[in-house]
């Protein structure tokens, strides 16, 4: 068969799962965009052409902002515990635990990932409780009841007690993933670091890092845009409340285009999320890319 064929056949079996992608991905992207400069109700087939007004409405709402503010939190933390504090775990589970013990630990840390997020925010909610909560009544047993909050019913915590959840909920997840990826390190590499003196913490610097960077920077990019994907917890734990405190983007969303009936608006948000999130994920594949190291 001609080189010639052979692409010809390579593209005609290529071909369904290109046109489901364009069909059920791009298509609906590219539809998005185009109500983003629309003005229009579900309730209505007339469409009014705006321009940038619902962008430029959206830069001028203290809400956006709001919104925008709690999800850049939301990915720094996430960043931070999750991937950071997830490799650490990782690193500590390959070394120090092994067989059948390591499996036990490698399931406690999944097992959160496995529950239901709107199940989960309700059982933080009773932990959160000002009155009957555990974490109330831990930090009065402890003595500091100067302490204790009403954690989702003040602007100042809410938001951060979500975020503890999250945390909660998937640093044992990624922390098992990265830990498949450091497993794959040639152990001759860790050897040959213990011979010229590294002790373990140089070894996690100067081994385990640069070898699971890959793996990292996915596991980054999946992690922020989560963070920006975020509301199943906001819904089921505050609602994007008390006076807005934990609104996000996709709460946000939601309210002007299924409450509020303000589709276009919510279009124009929806492609400032799809902006930020290939932004950052570009961002963080070029950095890779230009830092890989080969086994």
């Amino acid at each position: 068969m001609t080189t010639r064929r052979l692409r010809l056949s390579a593209i005609l079996w290529a071909a369904p799962a290109i046109l489901a992608i364009l069909a059920l991905l791009y298509y609906p992207l590219a539809q998005n965009l185009r109500l983003s400069f629309l003005q229009w109700s579900v309730f209505s087939p007339e469409q009014e052409f705006v321009g940038f007004e619902n962008y430029i409405t959206a830069f001028g709402d203290a809400v956006f902002w709001i919104a925008i503010r709690n999800n850049v939190a939301y990915a720094a933390v996430s960043l931070i515990i999750q991937v950071g504090l997830g490799l650490i775990l990782a690193a500590l589970l390959d070394r120090f635990v092994k067989g059948r013990l390591q499996a036990f630990f490698r399931s406690v840390y999944f097992l959160p990932a496995t529950i239901s997020i709107t199940v989960t925010g309700v059982l933080f909610s009773f932990i959160y409780h000002p009155e009957v909560g555990f974490l109330n009544e831990a930090l009065r047993g402890l003595g500091l009841e100067g302490l204790a909050r009403v954690w989702l019913g003040e602007p100042e915590t809410a938001i951060w007690a979500i975020i503890a959840m999250s945390q909660w909920q998937w640093t044992g997840y990624v922390a098992a993933l990265l830990l498949v990826a450091i497993q794959r390190i040639p152990s001759e590499l860790y050897e040959a670091a213990a011979l010229d003196g590294a002790g373990p913490v140089r070894q996690f610097l100067n081994v385990t890092i640069p070898l699971t960077r890959e793996m990292v920077a996915v596991m980054s990019i999946v992690t922020v845009s989560n963070a920006f994907l975020v509301f199943n917890e906001i819904v089921a734990m505050t609602n994007g409340g008390p006076n807005n405190a934990t609104q996000v983007l996709g709460t946000l969303i939601y309210q002007n285009a299924f409450v509020n009936d303000d589709m276009g608006y919510a279009s124009a948000i929806a492609t400032i999320v799809l902006f930020i999130t290939l932004i950052i994920g570009a961002t963080q594949l070029f950095y890779t890319s230009r830092k890989r190291v080969s086994l």
